[in-house]
């Protein structure tokens, strides 16, 4: 299929926010100053905006915002540094920066698109500021509920034995009946950065092993990124995974209604391991007005349907809910 995106594009502005607790986090803008407002809510948690994501959005139409979340990025301090302090860095913090970041921008309502853990975000903070939000479109539906964090970090384990159980024994074998993203989060405080450094090569080679099963998977998705991003974006993930987000369980789906009348496009890939379609599938079910398009062709990483499926719902997301 040919490349439907928009041809990539750079910023005009950019810069580091205080949001507070010694945490500066980095936002940029591109597209047009008198577009439509959106805001990139990327996933991980720890990742960090990709820019190859401007190019889902005209330029021509939006104000795009990119924001790296706490301690990823080019947000300081970066979690790669064993200094820096991740108790102020939590579900409850990220939402506050959005809204910190929104009105630091002068921003009335803007359309919030991401997927995976962006999506989990999205909808916390959708159901926090209802009036915040023209429109909504996830890419890879997940509500981080404690149920999705057993699939991911184990359940999942049963279409992959060998590359899961070397996942599970990279941890001590006290912990290894336990919750493995808690014996990875005390993996990755510990002093020693040897110990830092093999817990996050193991936690990126599951992730990678997951997404190689997927009929558009590439070879080392996590492992190929540069050692800080990846020591940043395991400890971040653990971090939350281990507190399952700060969440009460079910909270996102019980609390779709909140959601009604905001429109929403979900796209799920039908082969995504990481991320199970069902769970899109009740939240599309339990928040009116929302639409669920399921992709035969992609996983977690996408397809090029999926890929022209996002742009066609924010080309036509571009000049509504202004």
């Amino acid at each position: 299929m040919p490349d439907r995106l928009y041809p990539q594009y750079e910023p005009y502005a950019a810069g580091l926010l205080d949001v507070g607790d010694d945490n500066r986090i980095y936002w940029e803008e591109s597209g047009n100053p008198d577009g439509k407002p959106a805001v990139f809510v990327h996933g991980g948690p720890g990742y960090g905006s990709n820019p190859a994501r401007r190019r889902y959005f005209d330029p021509a139409r939006y104000r795009l915002v990119f924001v790296d979340q706490r301690g990823c990025g080019r947000s300081v301090p970066h979690a790669s540094d064993p200094a820096a302090d991740l108790r102020h860095n939590t579900t409850e913090h990220l939402l506050a920066d959005l809204e910190q970041l929104r009105e630091h921008l002068g921003i009335e309502r803007w359309l919030l698109f991401g997927g995976s853990w962006g999506s989990t975000l999205q909808l916390a903070y959708a159901q926090r500021h209802p009036e915040r939000v023209t429109e909504i479109v996830i890419a890879g539906v997940t509500t981080s509920s404690a149920r999705e964090i057993d699939w991911l970090y184990r359940g999942s384990g049963r279409f992959l034995p060998e590359d899961w159980t070397r996942f599970r024994d990279a941890v001590p074998e006290s912990d290894r009946d336990g919750d493995l993203p808690t014996a990875y989060a005390r993996l990755l405080e510990d002093p020693d950065p040897d110990v830092r450094v093999r817990a996050t090569h193991a936690w990126c080679a599951w992730e990678d092993a997951l997404l190689a099963t997927e009929p558009n998977g590439i070879p080392n998705a996590f492992s190929g990124l540069p050692l800080t991003d990846r020591l940043a974006l395991v400890r971040i993930c653990a971090h939350y995974f281990s507190h399952r987000a700060w969440l009460p369980d079910g909270a996102l789906l019980d609390g779709a209604g909140l959601l009604a009348g905001i429109p929403g496009v979900l796209i799920h890939g039908k082969l995504d391991l990481s991320c199970p379609l069902d769970t899109a599938w009740e939240l599309a079910r339990a928040w009116p007005g929302a639409e669920l398009t399921v992709i035969d062709d992609a996983g977690h990483l996408g397809s090029d349907t999926l890929r022209t499926r996002i742009r066609g719902a924010l080309d036509e997301f571009a000049t509504s809910g202004r």
